[in-house]
């Protein structure tokens, strides 16, 4: 099969032939219709996160399965899965007490480059190449556990389940399942890249006002504005504190922080109302830090909370976010911005560090 592969960091992805081995037990082949571009690749890429390499990319994806493995009951050939790249193994502490997004065998796959059992099934003339969070679906196929994919409704179109997958599950879940009953408060969402607009989405869903949103891009803005945002700011030309003031004077009850960066996670602080709480979404570079005043925490009760696929159990949350979107409720179309062959996946990742509007999608069976 193709595949997209990263050989070193800060290289361009090289697209070449790869075996991939049949499925082991409890394990299942996806043939991939769409795989969505995300940040969390790039930071990778340019080694801001970590993995074993050589690896393939990619961990927001949905397709078909074409072969199941010894031992995998409740999926059969020929079903459309949406891919995660947060297994559930089901008996560790936290996917007991229902919150699989914290599984500890995650850290078995982004550890080792490997699946469940630490061994990869990809190669390339013999030598081993890795996966990517269990996932690596910037290719033709992909093997992955059966711990690690949800049904997708036949009526979803594969872009959709792809996106699903990461970017709307991560922004609408930060709202659904941190934030929780926000009607009629204020919330300001730092980032309006693909996850930023899906925590737009889901707090339009649970009626929050004023939905103020930052970004640097015009083009993104005007996106937010159209999705439900009540309010933009550009954080290229406007002083984005004083800004959110003049919006609401005392400030807002839930800052949501989608991109990662140490000055934005400062002004969302700055920017709560005695009591408010922001929420940590976006992802840095190993090591990164940010600082909070003490006084400012303890004097006002302000909190900062980390959200990581958006506090998910996927099981649950993800049919009940394409029941949404058949509805009419969740209109993730409107998410969807160019999409790539796999051959163009390098173009994918340069427009995404341009800025592009709206989550870029490769569609590995799609001729140059």
């Amino acid at each position: 099969m193709k595949a997209a592969v990263l050989e070193s960091l800060g290289s361009p992805l090289v697209v070449r032939d790869l075996q991939l081995d049949v499925p082991h037990a409890g394990e299942v082949l996806v043939r991939v219709e769409a795989a969505g571009v995300c940040h969390s690749d790039q930071h990778y890429l340019s080694g801001d996160l970590r993995s074993p390499l050589p690896v393939v990319p990619g961990h927001e994806g949905a397709g078909v399965i074409e072969e199941v493995g010894p031992g995998v009951t409740g999926l059969e050939v020929g079903d459309r899965v949406c891919l995660m790249w947060r297994p559930r193994c089901g008996q560790c502490p936290y996917c007991l007490a229902g919150r699989p997004a914290l599984c500890e065998a995650a850290g078995i796959q982004a550890g080792s480059g490997g699946l469940l059992d630490g061994t990869t099934r990809l190669r390339v003339d013999g030598a081993r190449v890795h996966h990517l969070l269990g996932v690596s679906c910037f290719a033709e196929y992909c093997v992955v556990s059966e711990r690690a994919v949800v049904p997708v409704p036949p009526a979803v179109p594969p872009a959709i389940a792809a996106i699903a997958g990461c970017a709307v599950i991560t922004g609408v879940g930060a709202v659904l399942n941190v934030v929780g009953e926000c009607a009629g408060d204020g919330v300001v969402i730092f980032g309006a890249g693909g996850v930023g607009l899906s925590s737009v989405l889901g707090a339009v869903l649970v009626g929050a006002n004023p939905i103020i949103v930052v970004d640097v891009v015009a083009e993104r803005l005007a996106m937010a504005a159209r999705l439900g945002a009540t309010h933009t700011v550009d954080a290229s030309s406007e002083d984005v504190a004083a800004a959110i003031r003049r919006i609401r004077l005392r400030g807002v009850e839930w800052a949501i922080e989608a991109i990662g960066r140490p000055a934005t996670l400062e002004t969302a602080i700055d920017v709560l109302r005695p009591g408010g709480t922001l929420v940590a979404v976006g992802l840095s570079a190993v090591g990164t830090t940010f600082a909070v005043p003490l006084n400012l925490l303890v004097q006002r009760e302000k909190r900062v909370v980390g959200s990581l696929y958006g506090s998910a159990n996927p099981l649950i949350d993800l049919p009940r976010l394409f029941d949404l979107y058949l509805a009419g409720r969740l209109p993730l179309d409107a998410l969807i911005g160019r999409t790539y062959p796999l051959d163009h996946i390098n173009a994918a990742f340069a427009d995404l560090t341009n800025g592009s509007v709206g989550r870029g999608v490769v569609l590995p069976w799609e001729s140059p």
